[in-house]
């Protein structure tokens, strides 16, 4: 057995397979009369007055268009066809289509003619996947518009997934899920948007009634995080920092070593300036909606926070490494460029230099606590405490 790619879809398809069965399209050669009634025995008919889904002719993007049930007739007694609901992909995003119109729309229920459980409970993983593709990024008026970035992460680990795609979803259970993480020989981050897909799928399925329990939630991965390698910048990569605090981009960088968060947590981090704490974060339980104190030395630069661009990537190639270049600390001594994430090194080495103690320093962090029982039960930290802790770190003496 081969797989060969789907004319219609491109999804792989067994070359034995008489349709592909994610868009039902015909890929083997069909002479017999029985073979030609089972393909087009495809899509479960529709119950009387329901509506239809008609495959348009010629080369489409989108060939299957959903029809509202007809209601007026001509004078002659032909029925009057009204607008397309939508035009999709496949058959099943068309019923899809089809049956939110009718939820909208406070439609009679559906006839017991049609199989809906026998449809949904034969919906393989790629044909769940494409309505959720669909539901997440359609465009409506009102609902938030995802970027591009999200889409081709998502479509990234559907790629990852592909041992699952022509299993019937229903039939998965936690151990093929795990099976698909653990034998990815990707990083951390594409393993993290493999998990985030199933649980996103698994939300979706469980909403539309799919399947009743969600998997996903017992994955896990069982490699270390390691985006968090970094190179921090030396004592004396941070006095010549200091001593350039007229540069708006410097005084950013110095706002970083002397906070810890991530770079991404910065464009949306609240300001206490009455209180002096910063609150924000991302990534992790932990990490999100921290409280870290403002350090007495970056406080009088604390509104640059404000001007910090929306991206991320933008603020790396505009200000970090052009603030950088210009002092000559662009490279560590290692040879590795710096990056941002070097500025959270930094933060975790200056609390182990200046003796931040460690319940502290995971708080300020955003690190999950130590697997301790005593740890995690007491380990509570005022805001001052934290500020006592925060201010042990020392400034360079030419500040």
């Amino acid at each position: 057995m081969a797989l060969i790619t789907c004319p219609e879809c491109n999804h792989n398809v067994s070359d034995k397979a008489l349709a592909c069965p994610c868009c039902g399209y015909p890929v083997a050669p069909v002479q017999h009369k029985q073979i030609r009634r089972q393909l087009n025995k495809k899509h479960p008919k529709l119950p009387n007055g329901y509506g239809s889904i008609k495959r348009l002719s010629g080369r489409r993007s989108n060939p299957y268009a959903a029809y509202p049930p007809t209601t007026d007739y001509k004078d002659n007694g032909s029925p009057v066809t009204l607008p397309a609901i939508a035009y999709c992909k496949t058959w099943h995003l068309a019923y899809a289509a089809l049956v939110e119109w009718h939820r909208v729309n406070d439609t009679s229920v559906l006839s017991p003619s049609l199989p809906i459980a026998n449809y949904k409970s034969n919906l393989t993983f790629s044909q769940v996947y494409d309505l959720f593709f669909e539901d997440k990024y359609k465009i409506l008026p009102g609902k938030k518009q995802l970027s591009e970035a999200s889409k081709h992460s998502t479509k990234a680990a559907y790629k990852n997934s592909t041992a699952l795609h022509d299993r019937l979803f229903c039939s998965l259970v936690t151990k093929d899920l795990q099976s698909v993480v653990d034998g990815c020989t990707l990083k951390h981050s594409s393993l993290e948007l493999i998990v985030s897909l199933f649980n996103q799928m698994y939300a979706y399925a469980i909403q539309n009634d799919i399947c009743d329990k969600n998997y996903a939630q017992y994955v896990k991965i069982n490699i270390p995080d390691d985006d968090e390698q970094g190179v921090p910048f030396t004592e004396a990569d941070i006095k010549l920092l200091w001593n350039h605090t007229d540069n708006p981009d410097v005084c950013m960088i110095l706002i970083m070593i002397y906070s810890g968060f991530r770079v991404a947590a910065y464009k949306t981090i609240q300001i206490n300036k009455k209180e002096r704490y910063l609150m924000g974060g991302v990534k992790t339980t932990a990490g999100k909606n921290r409280i870290v104190p403002i350090h007495p030395g970056i406080l009088p630069y604390i509104d640059i926070l404000s001007f910090f661009p929306n991206n991320a990537d933008k603020f790396r190639t505009e200000h970090f490494y052009p603030a950088l270049e210009s002092l000559g600390i662009a490279f560590a001594s290692t040879g590795e460029k710096h990056t941002p994430h070097d500025c959270r090194h930094t933060f975790s080495w200056l609390c182990d230099t200046y003796g931040v103690d460690d319940i502290s320093k995971h708080l300020l962090m955003g690190h999950a606590l130590p697997g301790d029982v005593e740890s995690k039960k007491y380990a509570h930290r005022t805001l001052e405490q934290l500020r006592t802790e925060v201010e042990k770190i020392k400034l360079p003496i030419c500040c």
